[in-house]
């Protein structure tokens, strides 16, 4: 009977979201606890997968803060104009090896409408920019002030307040005025602390009634670490290890001088925020041990806790680094503690490029392993300092320096990083309320120089005007902005509905397993039978029963039987397997073939029949490590002789035709290994032995016969540009089309593939003549492909890091585009999935990434037949158990023990309701599926079964002689 559960999707959203935002609210309800992030890796490996790793399609809040930004240095140029002072940057660029500056830039303080127009363009509501202290203050105090650079700080805020867009602004972006590091010693001096608190008094009354959200210091790490400590950045200094510890120290009391002063005077009638925006890397445990989690929250104490424990906790410094690093870390007075303890409105947290995978030193990772995930770091900083309000004001990655406006890496790493955001709000609960996408344009990238570019417009150094072109990232970035995130499409929603009645359900194996000599009745011994005990069996020595004079049957197969019961327990009405031609005929020579083994794959075939399930059979099945060609066919020229394939076919079609009624020719044939002269071969031997059941069986048997395809699909990476989709174009028709074409197309190669090759001045790709084209056009009957979980983007080879891996991307809707394109080549051709899984640790049981592969491919298989009206025949799943399939099988193994995985009961409850019916609806009538031959049995007495028991101490001898009673079947159960 089937089961009355209908198929549930899998969900990533609805039946999570509840749940865990409950537990998130119940676990920060209260005021967070010291080391309260520590927490996130565990909860973390505790969601739901693969399910919480999937893409979901969800809006932002209402209000959500879309920004990008920029750095003064980076972008700003006109390093000596206007009576700007020299920066420690300007210093440090003209010294040791270093070969460019930032001299110029992108020269945006001469292009301000050009930076203005591209704002505008991406539809942002925030635009993040730092101010340069040198060009305000060329000395660094207020009595150098220079009013044209000022002027300029005021004509850009105001071109922003014309096109809506809000500042957010930095008061220092690492460019400190050289002046005060040549006579103070710069960050390394406390005096330094108000001199900055004076240089932002005069930026808060000159520009703070036009900016609602200020930056104090951008990412202090770098600034303490690599400017006074590695000397990779400006200053450059590196001759003092514990340097970097005093320059942190004086920077958290510049930052808090300037927090106390906006609040006591400027936040009552402006009404801005103030923070310090902190950068971080993510880290995770080596092993799964709370030593290795400790030294992750160890790790992330000496980056990010370093700054923001005293500012949202208690004032001082993470217990872990005080512990290491005793005295070399300076300490704060209780006065001290209060001053910087809670001086700040929000989390400004920086992520990306700048910090992680580049300025993290191996010493700080702990021995632990860096990672790259916003999502867990949004939930540690939420967890560990008790649920701040945190806006994400620098997310982004680079592209290397000779990417012009094609920037696929950028995009995806952007998409990623938005994603992480959005779970992070709607699962995870976490209050991010703006994200800011780095940088605006391209730039001095500050020790990479201009080795890579990070800008969401590409910037022509070698123009005058220093021209700025939209890359694909901004595009997207805007496409994101104006839809506030990823809103679910229709396409995106699962599917209801069922397939026909006539749908073939089945499984694709490699292989069966093959058994040359029968095992059941043949042992001759004689037993002891231990009844009064233990029940064993003891084999009485010297005495054998007589040998059975009869021929071997069906039934002999003990495998047989343990395969299709198998088979029959999944609920499935098809199933593909394949011959192996080397052993069918060893020698090459048909007259000669191996009859034991065409009689255990009759008999296989016929007890498959008898238990409902029609056999799918491959004739040959294409593998890298081996061609399965006969030794002497390999020997010689493999393909050369196609008419020895067609000699095979018609041997197989002879001896089990009559209980094989689907043929694949070649499978996977379309292999890159493949050359163009052996694929020609493989074609027309296709040809001839289609050619061959066709004229000499087909009328008997009935069968059809095809070849089936591998078939992956790919994907322009800019679906809006016409030099991603031809490619894409283009690879489909090497991949698919170079057998698909001649077989369902014209008779020959996609012209295409003819042309580029030409393109190339390559003369591999065969000719068909007119005979040959005959020959192998219109070879089919059906259009079986397998597919995978193989997707990639073209132009640009690379895969979305959005994607779910199993180490390869499961994307379920690639298989929907795949059955589309064989519609729109091939029009109304049946169409066979005739393979399609995923690799799953065996020894996972409970395999969970293969129920969500499943269902969605076939739920995405449902969209074209009901939706695109795709003419879907059948559906395989790959592959029946581990034993012959390694990690893809629906059944496990351990030892001698076959172990049902979660993924047949799913798989079988799908087939059982023929689909995903609507809720509701009544149920799909369908004829009644012929039962198996049960009544075919009638036993005929062939033999008398004789028993001769000898009783004495409680043991029983018997000696039985291997009798039986052989069935008399219907004709039509054969």
């Amino acid at each position: 009977m089937p089961s009355s559960k209908r198929p549930e999707f899998p969900s990533n959203r609805a039946s999570m979201r509840g749940p865990l935002l409950l537990t998130f609210l119940a676990f920060t309800s209260a005021a967070a606890k010291p080391n309260a992030g520590l927490k996130t890796w565990g909860r973390f490996t505790k969601l739901p997968y693969p399910g919480d790793k999937a893409f979901l399609y969800e809006t932002f809040p209402k209000d959500f803060i879309w920004a990008v930004g920029t750095a003064a240095y980076q972008v700003e140029g006109a390093f000596d104009k206007d009576g700007k002072g020299l920066s420690i940057w300007d210093t440090f660029t003209r010294g040791g090896n270093r070969i460019a500056t930032g001299d110029v830039g992108s020269d945006s303080y001469h292009n301000i409408p050009a930076d203005i127009r591209a704002i505008k363009q991406l539809g942002v509501s925030h635009y993040r920019f730092s101010l340069s202290w040198a060009r305000i203050f060329p000395n660094g105090t207020r009595g150098s002030y220079n009013e044209i650079g000022t002027n300029y700080y005021r004509t850009l805020i105001r071109r922003l307040k014309e096109i809506r867009v809000q500042p957010v602004v930095t008061l220092y972006h690492w460019d400190l005025p050289d002046h005060l590091q040549q006579t103070l010693g710069g960050w390394s001096n406390p005096e330094l602390v108000e001199i900055f608190r004076d240089y932002a008094d005069f930026c808060f009354q000159t520009f703070g009634d036009d900016v609602k959200y200020w930056i104090t210091i951008d990412n202090p790490f770098v600034v303490a670490r690599h400017g006074y400590g590695t000397g990779v950045v400006a200053p450059g200094i590196k001759n003092d290890p514990d340097l970097p510890f005093r320059v942190g120290h004086n920077l958290l009391k510049a930052h808090a001088a300037a927090w106390h002063l906006y609040d006591r005077h400027y936040r009552p009638h402006q009404q801005g925020k103030l923070s310090m925006a902190l950068a971080s890397h993510w880290i995770k445990p080596s092993r799964t041990r709370l030593e290795s989690l400790r030294e992750c929250q160890c790790s992330l104490d000496h980056v990010l806790g370093w700054f923001a424990r005293p500012l949202f906790t208690d004032g001082d410094y993470p217990a872990c680094m005080k512990a290491r690093l005793g005295s070399r870390l300076p300490s704060f007075t209780q006065e001290e503690r209060e001053q910087v303890r809670g001086t700040a409105d929000f989390f400004a947290l920086s992520h990306g490029a700048a910090l992680s995978f580049h300025l993290i030193n191996d010493s700080l990772k702990f021995g632990q392993q860096e990672d790259l995930d916003l999502r867990m770091l949004l939930y540690w900083v939420s967890a560990e300092y008790d649920r701040p309000p945190i806006f994400v004001v620098q997310s982004g990655w680079y592209v290397l320096g000779n990417t012009k406006t094609e920037d696929p890496k950028h995009m995806y790493y952007l998409k990623r990083f938005i994603a992480e955001a959005l779970k992070s709000i709607v699962i995870d609960g976490v209050n991010v309320f703006g994200y800011t996408a780095w940088s605006l344009i391209d730039g001095f990238e500050w020790h990479r120089e201009y080795g890579i570019r990070r800008g969401l417009y590409y910037v022509d150094f070698n123009t005058p005007d220093m021209k700025r072109e939209p890359k694909t990232s901004a595009t997207f970035y805007r496409n994101v902005i104006q839809r506030n995130g990823f809103p679910e499409h229709p396409e995106n929603r699962p599917a209801q509905g069922v397939f026909p009645c006539d749908f073939a359900w089945g499984v694709s194996a490699n292989s069966i397993q093959v058994e040359t000599r029968p095992s059941q009745f043949a042992d001759p011994n004689i037993y002891l039978w231990n009844i009064s005990n233990n029940g064993e069996l003891m084999r009485l020595e010297g005495f054998r029963a007589p040998p059975l004079r009869r021929t071997t049957h069906c039934a002999d197969y003990a495998t047989i039987r343990q395969q299709v019961d198998e088979i029959r327990q999944v609920g499935l009405n098809h199933f593909h397997f394949s011959l192996n031609w080397s052993a069918v005929v060893p020698t090459g020579d048909v007259a000669h073939p191996n009859t034991t083994l065409l009689g255990y794959y009759r008999c296989f075939t016929r007890q498959l029949l008898q238990a409902n399930v029609t056999p799918v059979v491959t004739l040959w099945h294409h593998t890298r490590q081996c061609s399965s060609l006969p030794a002497p066919l390999d020997a010689d020229s493999k393909w050369e002789t196609p008419a020895a394939f067609a000699d095979y076919a018609r041997l197989c079609y002879r001896e089990l035709g009559p209980y094989v009624k689907m043929w694949i020719t070649l499978n996977e044939p379309n292999d890159d290994m493949v050359s163009y002269q052996e694929a020609h071969q493989m074609l027309r031997a296709h040809a001839l032995a289609w050619h061959v059941y066709d004229l000499e069986f087909r009328h008997a048997q009935g069968g059809q016969v095809s070849l089936a395809l591998h078939m992956d699909w790919v994907e322009p990476a800019f679906s809006f540009s016409r030099e991603d989709v031809e490619p894409a174009k283009r690879v489909l028709d090497f991949r698919i089309g170079w057998f698909a074409e001649p077989i369902f197309g014209r008779g020959d190669y996609p012209v295409a593939m003819r042309s580029w090759l030409r393109q190339l001045n390559s003369l591999d790709l065969p000719v068909f003549n007119e005979e040959d084209r005959q020959l192998v056009k219109g070879t089919y009957d059906f259009f079986a492909l397998s597919h995978f979980n193989k997707n990639h983007y073209f132009v640009q080879h690379m895969i979305d890091t959005t994607w779910i891996m199993s180490p390869r991307p499961v994307v379920p809707w690639g298989l929907r585009k795949a059955l589309n394109w064989v519609k729109e080549h091939y029009g109304d051709v049946p169409v066979y999935v005739m393979a399609n899984g995923v690799q799953e640790d065996p020894a996972r049981f409970k395999d969970s990434l293969r129920v969500y592969y499943l269902y969605n491919y076939i739920n995405e298989a449902l969209k074209a037949y009901t939706l695109d009206g795709v003419n879907l025949k059948g559906y395989f799943a790959y592959a029946l158990n581990d034993q012959r399939d390694p990690g893809f099988g629906l059944y496990g193994q351990v030892q001698e023990e076959v172990i049902v995985k979660a993924s047949l009961s799913n798989y079988r409850n799908i087939i059982q309701h023929n689909g995903f019916p609507i809720q509701g609806a009544a149920p799909q009538q369908c004829p009644s599926m012929t039962q198996a031959c049960l009544g075919c049995h009638v036993l005929m007495k062939r033999h008398v079964v004789g028993f001769l028991t000898l009783v004495g101490s409680g043991m029983l001898i018997t000696l039985g002689l291997i009798i039986y009673y052989k069935a008399k079947r219907h004709k039509d159960c054969y």
